[in-house]
């Protein structure tokens, strides 16, 4: 057997933000956010409150040299003055979806409600199919890839507009913009504003 095929596959690269969030959290005992993924790494446990807080290090980033964790952790939706309210509401609900379509998929299923329809009118319980739906339907009106990923990064990764534009390569108002039009799509798909007629 040949070198390269004994070597196994190696995992892809953590984005840089999250491999320091990680290190910061394992420095300072503050894993409650942390899982570990199929390759045995730490990683943050995407779509929770904790995950979305970001830690901050002074003097060079390492508490070992006398670094000061700051924590910062100002919701996207509340930080970014210009959002109106029902910006700011469809982002929330948008948010608050995808929480329940993961927290209800995530939970184990009673007997009586078993997957193979074991009961009488059996099956998947409504309220997850429901929140798969919901989840499923608002991420359809964002329409565009460039709109999803900034709604998606923002509201539901809790990612800066900073991190996100440095990313990406755009610049911030370009990104704000690319939220506040995704956020006008979820507001119109939520039935919280009605589309303007062309004139």
């Amino acid at each position: 057997m040949s070198k390269k095929t004994a070597q196994k596959a190696k995992p892809p690269k953590l984005p840089r933000d999250e491999a320091e969030q990680v290190r910061i959290r394992r420095e300072i005992g503050h894993d409650f956010a942390l899982k570990d993924d199929r390759f045995g790494r730490k990683r943050l446990s995407v779509g929770t409150e904790e995950a979305r807080r970001v830690y901050e290090v002074s003097n060079g980033g390492y508490t070992a040299t006398g670094g000061v964790v700051r924590l910062r952790n100002v919701d996207p939706l509340v930080g970014i003055t210009s959002l109106t309210r029902q910006q700011r509401e469809a982002g929330q609900r948008f948010r608050d979806d995808f929480e329940r379509a993961s927290r209800e998929g995530l939970k184990p299923m009673p007997w009586e409600e078993r997957v193979d329809g074991g009961r009488i009118n059996g099956g998947i319980p409504d309220r997850v199919l429901n929140a798969g739906r919901a989840h499923a339907g608002a991420s359809a009106a964002l329409a565009h890839w460039e709109l999803a990923d900034a709604v998606r990064n923002i509201c539901l990764e809790g990612q800066s507009v900073k991190a996100l534009a440095e990313r990406t390569g755009e610049s911030r108002d370009v990104v704000v913009k690319l939220l506040k039009v995704g956020l006008d799509l979820l507001a119109v798909h939520y039935g919280m504003m009605l589309m303007r007629k062309p004139r």
